[in-house]
């Protein structure tokens, strides 16, 4: 569990900043503050909670630095959270609604967390393109949307050969190939 040290306190801030200590998105309250938003809607709970763990693997075991991490993790936790007010305004729960409509839902929790203005517009950024695979080639943006793609193939019973059609044109990532080979190309174990 991370430690958020009170950077209110001019003690611990000048403390802190000596240490290197740089403040950091709430993932604990962020998460907090995003089930009870879908509060009642375990399916799109449990979706949510699996791309933040796949996003925290991922990002981890291809070396994102520490703030890139916590932006992505943020990112993770949020990226669907415009599918209610999507269903609300547009009667549909689709990729290009999610992404229009998520910033602006996810923006004030963000705000509560304690990101500061450059994490959230780049955290929002990631929701607004998280299902927009070419929209860019940034390392964090990359594991997003591979940590979404592995958690949906498991959900929507994908087939091997739309695994693989995605290993070869969505994923970027050493560990994300990886992931997804083992889980969804390689034979299943055969007890003998």
């Amino acid at each position: 569990m991370w430690y958020y040290p009170d950077l209110t306190n001019p003690v611990v801030r000048c403390y802190a900043c000596a240490k290197g200590v740089t403040r950091m998105i709430d993932i604990e309250k962020l998460t907090a503050l995003a089930i009870a938003y879908d509060a009642g809607d375990a399916k799109r709970i449990q979706h949510f909670i699996k791309v933040y763990a796949y996003s925290r693997l991922l990002g981890r075991r291809e070396g994102l630095d520490e703030h890139t991490q916590n932006v992505l993790e943020a990112a993770a936790v949020l990226h669907d959270i415009g599918i209610h007010e999507a269903e609300r305004k547009h009667g549909s729960s689709g990729g290009h609604w999610q992404e229009m409509e998520g910033p602006a839902v996810a923006a004030p929790m963000l705000q509560q967390c304690g990101a500061d203005e450059r994490e959230s517009e780049r955290v929002q950024w990631l929701i607004a393109h998280h299902h927009t695979y070419t929209a860019g080639e940034e390392k964090d943006f990359r594991i997003l949307l591979e940590a979404d793609f592995l958690v949906n193939a498991y959900e929507d019973g994908m087939t091997a050969e739309q695994c693989k059609t995605a290993k070869d044109r969505v994923f970027r990532t050493q560990t994300g190939k990886q992931y997804l080979e083992e889980m969804f190309l390689k034979p299943a174990y055969q007890v003998k």
